[in-house]
């Protein structure tokens, strides 16, 4: 009898001093869930030429706030972009013009980032022509001029890619070299979007368009950019003024916005934003 009791409390000793091993409850065991951030969203919209730029901002916006995703909602036009802040359907507005007086109510804010020109270009079939006066742009535009040879190109017919007149790019050609009245060439192929002529101009033989010029340059696009007037289009002139055919990349934002929205607008506006931006050859609005 006396062998039995000890053996017990041998035994019962052993469940308190190892109770891990004996006991059914396991909870003690289990790690606790580790802490789940939110990602706080920040919706953008509005003028699809912006979008290069704006989505540079974005990205490296995320990498310096990792609780933050910035989302570009598919491209419409600046008016819509004021539009959705005004309603609070997004955050922020991407324009490709300053905003209008009877577009602000008061409740917005708007301001310009940068500045990319509108550049005209061919496709690489086009030899021997590097600069076009007003004259010479105003007749292809129009179709008075069809064949290359009369601007010192090749004997090809011209394939003019342009874009509608609603779009940012036809109003600066129109308000820099072609005029309000001008009539459009017959054969012109309109193309709707401005990423659609880019790629256009590149696989067409023969062709020329508009376009932007960063986009041009930061990745190297295998077309000829010609000059205006004999003025070439770098960022180095439009940052002189002597290239005046510019967009203004605008952003807009609610008076009321969230610390996320405020802290995107602060860093769009920062030296750090404004490398990214002079990176892609923008011409940012805050200068070294």
């Amino acid at each position: 009898m006396k062998k039995t009791i000890v053996v017990t409390a041998l035994s019962i000793g052993t469940c308190f001093t190892g109770i891990t091993g004996c006991s059914t409850d396991n909870t003690a065991t289990q790690a606790e869930p580790a802490e789940v951030k939110t990602q706080q969203e920040i919706k953008i919209n509005g003028s699809g030429s912006t979008y290069p730029a704006i989505k540079a901002l974005a990205k490296a916006y995320e990498n310096k706030n990792s609780n933050i995703k910035v989302t570009l909602l598919p491209k419409s036009q600046s008016s819509a972009g004021i539009a959705a802040v005004k309603k609070g359907i997004v955050e922020i507005g991407s324009v490709s013009r300053k905003v209008k007086p009877k577009e602000n109510d008061g409740s917005i804010v708007y301001r310009e980032v940068a500045k990319d020109a509108l550049v005209v270009a061919t496709h690489p079939t086009i030899k021997g022509v590097s600069n076009l006066q007003t004259s010479q742009l105003k007749a292809i535009y129009s179709g008075k001029i069809t064949n290359w040879q009369k601007v010192g190109g090749p004997d090809a017919k011209i394939i003019l890619l342009d874009r509608p007149e609603d779009e940012s790019g036809k109003r600066l050609l129109r308000q820099y070299y072609l005029g309000k009245a001008l009539k459009n060439a017959p054969e012109a192929v309109i193309i709707p979007q401005e990423a659609e002529l880019i790629n256009a101009v590149q696989n067409t033989p023969y062709s020329i368009g508009a376009f932007s010029l960063a986009y041009a340059i930061s990745n190297k696009l295998p077309v000829n950019l010609l000059s205006l007037n004999g003025v070439e289009p770098t960022p180095a002139n439009v940052t002189a003024g002597k290239y005046k055919m510019v967009r203004h990349i605008g952003v807009v934002r609610s008076k009321k916005s969230s610390a996320n929205t405020q802290g995107f607008f602060d860093f769009a506006f920062s030296n750090e934003g404004s490398n990214v931006l002079r990176q892609l050859a923008f011409v940012p609005s805050i200068q070294k």
